[in-house]
């Protein structure tokens, strides 16, 4: 393995970007560590200025790029036991390097740096014929919701994109195509009262649960009845619900609940089909619930939207990837990544990446030595595909 990799490696483990913090101060380490190669970043910012997106471009102006794409964020260990320092990127002496963020998705990032010197020699020698972006992004873990912003920039500067790499730990094995993912807050409000006066309120936790009894109905029948999809892990649309808020006292009828209920459905569905059969089910309990309370409300809104990605067969990145993986095709997956942002702006993807997406989100998360060599070496192979 490159000897740079893992030194790199343990830099980014060692900020604690857990999306409920700012990424700052990864942002501007690795704004420095490409500024001493010669390369200006560009940085567009959350609403609030305490997170940051980072784009720079290697090669010369007009060239398309082909993009190198990560997230700098991460998922919080509250609750989970480690036997390592989540934010200390550990040698397990059995091939693994441990710390949060190392498969997911720090160990691509790395990767990506430790060949920054490769892609400068190349742009300074003139033999690059398609340019080289790394892209980072913050709160992908949150629903994707950095991501846009960089895209807007790349729109606003006019640059060409050849293709992106979205390097979510995939085993280095490609994949083609993934699920879209919609998160929805769902707001009961019914009519407080004391639990001997049951009859006077209106139970919102009941209401909800005639709503979320509904949602799995919803869920069992595209199971059972809608589109299949063989190429995928899980190959239908799912609906579940994660979330459930309410009550005060086990002697009042509560009158709120909140829930929260999310839908992964397959390229080609669409999610609104489902969220409007939930939505109509909604006005059906309003009547009955309006009858002893007319204060009473249910409101659904949207939190997250991400879409669904389907890689273009024809783009020249799918070419890059079935040459250097010797295989065609590729992987559908349900989990969702910002390729779907991507791609919806035009820009043909591929996600692939060192490290398995069985170790994200988990306690002792990690990464095998094997796999971030294998990357190391598979973005040479990449860039001997973008010179003249």
């Amino acid at each position: 393995m490159n000897p740079t990799v893992v030194p790199l490696l343990a830099e980014l483990i060692r900020f604690d970007t857990t999306s409920r913090r700012s990424n700052l101060q990864l942002i501007e380490w690795v704004q420095a560590y490409l500024a001493g190669f010669g390369l200006a970043c560009r940085l567009t910012y959350d609403d609030d200025g305490g997170k940051a997106n980072l784009f720079a471009r290697i090669g010369k102006p007009g060239l398309p790029l082909v993009v190198l794409s990560g997230h700098s964020d991460v998922v919080p260990v509250d609750g989970q036991h480690w036997r390592y320092p989540p934010f200390e990127l550990t040698d397990g002496g059995d091939g693994r390097l441990y710390g949060r963020g190392s498969a997911d998705m720090k160990g691509f990032i790395a990767c990506v740096l430790a060949q920054v010197p490769l892609f400068v020699q190349l742009a300074n020698e003139d033999r690059l014929r398609q340019g080289i972006g790394i892209a980072l992004s913050y709160d992908e873990e949150v629903g994707c919701l950095g991501v846009g912003r960089l895209i807007d920039g790349l729109r606003a500067d006019g640059e060409s994109i050849a293709g992106c790499l979205v390097g979510e730990p995939t085993s280095m094995r490609p994949v083609i195509a993934h699920k879209g993912i919609a998160h929805y807050r769902c707001k009961v409000k019914g009519r407080a009262a004391h639990s001997s006066l049951t009859p006077h309120g209106v139970n919102a936790i009941e209401y909800a649960a005639r709503l979320i009894t509904h949602i799995r109905k919803l869920a069992d029948a595209e199971a059972a009845f809608g589109h299949h999809q063989p190429l995928y892990d899980v190959p239908f649309t799912t609906m579940q619900t994660g979330l459930v808020h309410g009550g005060v006292a086990c002697n009042i009828v509560p009158a709120d609940c909140e829930f929260m209920f999310e839908c992964r459905w397959l390229p080609g569905d669409e999610p609104q089909r489902l969220v409007a059969s939930v939505a109509d089910y909604a006005e059906t309990l309003l009547v009955e619930m309006r009858q002893v309370a007319p204060e009473a409300d249910i409101v659904i809104e949207p939190v997250v939207y991400s879409p669904a990605f389907e890689s273009d067969p024809a783009s020249e990145i799918r070419h890059y990837v079935a040459s250097l993986c010797g295989c065609e095709g590729g992987a559908g997956v349900a989990y969702t990544t910002e390729a779907g942002l991507f791609s919806q702006a035009g820009m043909p993807c591929v996600v692939l990446g060192p490290g398995s997406i069985e170790q994200a989100h988990r306690p002792d998360e990690y990464i095998e030595k094997t796999q971030l060599s294998a990357c190391f070496d598979w973005l040479g192979a990449l860039t001997s595909k973008l010179i003249k």
